[in-house]
């Protein structure tokens, strides 16, 4: 595959070479892109990948908020979807949202045309591509509870697209498994007042502020909730809240306030933060034998 980033498609949009994706992570990092793409708009980034070698892996990445990219950095080419795929529209109770639109201001869009039942997205910290793709949640509420329909972009640039959410599992929903990158959601509320929903909002807001590290360098929630289990308590029980754990860098941690949230209090590696959440998963595993899953994706190579 050598040459292949000389054979690049035209496009409108903006593409560079060994690009640093530290900067678009939550966690702040991890290595380069082989070729990072920003498309124009959809059409720019159908011809992309119409006219990109079938031997070029492609990544998706959103805003980087449940996302650890490995020091190696990812091979092929990343997509990041920007600005214009983040409109939002309100139309009876159904609100149309592309991508790039952050999860928080969804739910205020659908407050304000008093649309209630997408508040729970306030409390998920992303975009609406990252929340189809792993069927996100909080409080009770999942994607799938609201979701109507996706629609996204297929390996070759085909339009494609899902409306059975009833499929949805915990954490798993659709686009990444199949190929797809999520370009656009049609997500239905009920009718209600917009201030009882902002309220609702504010509460879960308040909430989050006071039990998760939302002003921390971090994954959101590290580990899936394994049945009948709570992650970070099972991580607490082990002895890991606040612990600071070294591989190459100056080390990584789980939060002391939310022990299933790995956190950068400084300049940690990438091999530290997933080498943490191996030495924990270990631990939980040896100690009481309940086996721990990732939920934040690990993308890319350990070293290049």
């Amino acid at each position: 595959m050598s040459g292949w980033r000389d054979k690049l498609p035209p496009v409108r949009g903006r593409i560079a070479l060994d690009e640093p994706l530290a900067p678009f992570t939550w966690l702040r990092v991890g290595g380069p892109a082989d070729v990072l793409f920003i498309p124009a708009d959809e059409d720019d980034l159908a011809q992309f990948l119409g006219g990109l070698d079938s031997g070029v892996p492609v990544t998706p990445l959103g805003v980087g908020s449940n996302t650890l990219v490995r020091d190696g950095g990812i091979e092929g080419v990343v997509v990041r979807l920007g600005k214009p795929f983040a409109a939002i529209t309100a139309d009876g109770l159904e609100v149309t949202t592309g991508a790039a639109a952050l999860d928080a201001q969804v739910a205020r869009a659908a407050a304000k045309a008093g649309i209630g039942g997408l508040e729970f997205l306030t409390g998920i910290p992303g975009a609406i591509g990252g929340a189809v793709t792993m069927n996100a949640g909080c409080y009770g509420s999942e994607t799938k509870d609201v979701l109507v329909s996706a629609h996204g972009l297929d390996r070759q640039g085909r339009a494609v697209s899902f409306n059975d959410p009833a499929g949805f599992t915990y954490r798993h929903g659709w686009g990444w498994e199949e190929g797809v990158i999520v370009i656009r959601a049609v997500l239905r509320g009920t009718p209600d007042d917009p201030a009882a929903v902002e309220a609702r909002m504010q509460a879960i807001s308040d909430r989050r502020e006071q039990t998760q590290p939302i002003r921390e360098k971090t994954g959101g929630s590290t580990f899936k909730n394994p049945p009948g289990h709570s992650s970070w308590k099972l991580v607490d029980e082990a002895g890991w809240r606040g612990k600071i754990f070294k591989v190459s860098g100056e080390g990584a941690m789980f939060s002391p306030l939310h022990s299933n949230f790995l956190i950068n209090p400084g300049e940690a590696t990438a091999a530290d933060i997933e080498g943490l959440g191996e030495a924990v998963r270990a631990d939980v595993l040896g100690k009481v034998g309940i086996d721990l899953h990732w939920e934040i994706k690990r993308l890319g190579r350990a070293s290049r």
